[in-house]
């Protein structure tokens, strides 16, 4: 038996609004006033406001033959909370809006929002507005998030000084490939749609790229441990993209070492499947949504604490260039090869 679908058309613009906030509740003092008005209202109360957004268009940042629909709710809210976390700041309310193809109903966008809310919950985070247009073709999301920091306690990614260390939290790698076992299902279901798809018991790569969660545990730590990053970043255009931003903002170099980045057992052992260098995949992979930052050397002993933390190189000057040394005690030029939207 078929599941009930209801056309988007039936409910109308304000009518589907109402429909997706029907039980929207809000936690924070902060929020004066929540969807239904023009805008929003928020009191912060002396602190400091920060504000990301991010875009994320179908074929182009996620695909829907293997992208269930609430975890696409979920990761839409998480990767921009990681942009919060990475300032230093604590996320506190979103809005998100959607350009929907007749191709959706309003029971797709529920299970969309089941995911929505469930990281709003998660990271105790408000909805509180947004818009809503039909598109011509596929699906179109975008997320604000809005965070909140004590007065100049946020970290830009341009603070990074010589002699600084260069920390990520989690692993790195596991996301893309992920994807590449994602994409690799979805040719063979394309060529024969009768085969089940083999994920060959990858649950965990596979969870990196389906539902990556942004690391509000490691921005926790440094406040409990009173530790200041002097610069910040989130991965999510792959370690090497990102190193090079904090360098070039920072005007200094880095020299990070191979055996010290950290890969999952399971990612690495996929990546010796495909033939592919676990090394490569931590440095250009991208989607993993951990964080990047660096910390001055007497942090150290209280970095050291954090088995969710790996010190895995530190800062330079900028004459001595961005470098990687290999296993072998070669040293490489670190280049960018991440994610690029436009290529």
């Amino acid at each position: 038996m078929s599941e009930p679908r209801t056309e988007i058309s039936s409910l109308g613009e304000f009518g589907l609004i109402d429909h997706l906030t029907r039980n929207n509740e809000t936690h924070h003092a902060s929020t004066v006033l929540s969807i239904g008005d023009d805008a929003a209202v928020l009191d912060h109360f002396g602190k400091q406001i920060v504000v990301t957004t991010d875009l994320l268009i179908e074929d182009v940042h996620f695909d829907l033959v293997y992208t269930p629909l609430k975890h696409l709710g979920y990761k839409s809210v998480v990767v921009n909370l990681s942009d919060v976390y990475a300032m230093n700041a604590t996320p506190t309310q979103i809005t998100v809006s959607l350009g929907i193809s007749n191709r959706f109903s309003v029971e797709a966008l529920d299970e969309f929002y089941e995911g929505v809310y469930a990281a709003c919950e998660k990271y105790n985070v408000d909805l509180i507005g947004g818009d809503t247009s039909s598109s011509k073709k596929g699906f179109i999301i975008s997320v604000t998030a809005i965070g909140e920091v004590s007065p100049d306690k946020f970290v830009k990614r341009s603070g990074a000084k010589k002699g600084d260390l260069i920390c990520v939290s989690g692993d790195l790698g596991a996301a893309y490939l992920g994807l590449l076992l994602m994409e690799r299902e979805k040719k063979i279901f394309l060529e024969s749609p009768g085969v089940q798809p083999d994920l060959e018991d990858q649950s965990y790569i596979v969870g990196r790229l389906l539902k990556p969660e942004a690391r509000k545990d490691i921005i926790e730590f440094l406040e409990k441990n009173q530790i200041m990053p002097t610069s910040m970043m989130d991965i999510s255009d792959g370690l090497s993209s990102e190193l090079i931003h904090i360098c070039r903002q920072s005007e200094t170099g880095c020299l990070i070492y191979e055996d010290k980045l950290p890969v999952h057992e399971d990612a690495r052992m996929f990546a010796f499947k495909l033939e592919m260098d676990p090394t490569a995949c931590a440095l250009s992979g991208g989607e993993d949504y951990e964080l990047l930052f660096t910390i001055r050397q007497e942090d150290y002993e209280k970095i050291v604490l954090n088995e969710q933390i790996s010190v895995i190189g530190y800062i330079t000057e900028a004459t001595e260039g961005l470098k990687i040394q290999t296993r072998s005690g070669k040293e490489h030029s670190i280049t960018a090869q991440g994610w690029n939207s436009f290529k």
